[in-house]
């Protein structure tokens, strides 16, 4: 393999990531955001552009995968490499829409589940608290 086959696969699992929000809410027929509306990636797009667009990173997430080098399922390294990407661009949306939408991140502190919101990066506000 190639190191270029194992970039494709990383950028694939973000493809596929970056697949489920657009796909979820336009086949739900809801507006969510997308580089076409305006402002980009900020602005709503409707449920159809939404689908379009999850679709298109279906199919390059696919051409990725299945058409660059010989992804093979049973390969440890080609899954982790496909993982990596899911994973950092999952946490990458889950940032930029959950500063859209309200969400809140996690910290951990000594068993103590802490939530911080987006406004007061620097502190933890102590919302609940899970043993």
């Amino acid at each position: 393999m190639r190191w270029y086959h194992y970039v494709a696969y990383f950028f694939a699992g973000a493809f596929l990531a970056n697949t489920l929000p657009h796909l979820g809410n336009g086949i739900s027929g809801h507006a969510f955001q997308s580089p076409f509306a305006s402002p980009p990636g900020v602005g709503l797009s409707s449920a159809m552009v939404n689908v379009l667009w999850g679709l298109f990173n279906l199919v390059v997430a696919y051409l990725l995968v299945c058409r660059v080098g010989s992804f093979n399922l049973r390969n440890t390294r080609h899954v982790l490499i496909l993982g990596a990407g899911i994973l950092i661009m999952s946490l990458m949306l889950a940032h930029t829409f959950g500063s859209l939408h309200g969400g809140q991140w996690a910290c951990f502190v000594s068993g103590v589940t802490v939530w911080r919101t987006r406004i007061k990066l620097n502190r933890c506000i102590l919302i609940e608290v899970e043993v």
